[in-house]
């Protein structure tokens, strides 16, 4: 099984461990994208949600004026959205499988190394941080790819019963939201999210 595959078939089986009594209130699935220790060679995606009934809390608190940043802004989200449900990618302790198709894939590509073992290959810092940047680059292209797969494979449509929103984010790197929202959900779908899009895109 390939890494993207294993990605895939984890963000499927995840819709359905969603709380019934809340599906009816789910509004966005969400993708946090993150990395044990910030270290871009364990990167992993944590799948969660967010619903109506938080929004309207949070509105309650902030007023009309906030009503995207409540909606949209993963700052606000409650930990259903922000530390999600389930965990999956290189995360040793969450998702072992993944963690070792990840690294056996990072391998195969030349873009792995062990601490212990760079200076003894003479990897230079700077060779370290360009495979840090193509492991983070591919793992955010596999994310927007596995969103894609949930609507296509009507994934979400079965769980939650419509179409819904795949919010992508990494706290890290946050003016690539948009971008990789975009790029992952049908237009549609994610308009008032883009709505606030400083490259103006929508």
């Amino acid at each position: 099984m390939t890494f993207r595959l294993h990605l895939g078939q984890v963000a499927a089986r995840t819709l359905a461990e969603f709380p019934e009594e809340v599906a009816s209130e789910i509004y966005a699935v969400t993708f946090r994208i993150d990395s044990v220790d910030q270290d871009p060679r364990f990167p992993y995606l944590a799948i969660g949600y967010n619903t109506e009934t938080e929004v309207a809390r949070l509105l309650a608190e902030l007023g009309p004026r906030e009503a995207w940043e409540a909606r949209w802004n993963y700052a606000y989200f409650p930990p259903s959205g922000l530390e999600g449900v389930r965990i999956t990618g290189h995360d040793p302790q969450h998702d072992p499988a993944g963690a070792e198709l990840h690294r056996h894939e990072a391998v195969e590509q030349g873009l792995w190394y062990e601490d212990d073992q760079a200076e003894a290959e003479g990897l230079s810092e700077e060779e370290q941080e360009e495979r840090d940047e193509r492991l983070a680059e591919e793992f955010h292209e596999l994310c927007v790819d596995v969103a894609r797969e949930l609507h296509a494979e009507g994934h979400l449509v079965r769980a939650l019963g419509r179409p819904l929103p795949v919010i992508l984010y990494d706290m890290f790197a946050p003016d690539e939201m948009f971008a990789l929202t975009r790029a992952a959900n049908p237009p549609e779908l994610v308009a008032e999210f883009l709505s606030e899009d400083p490259e103006g895109q929508a």
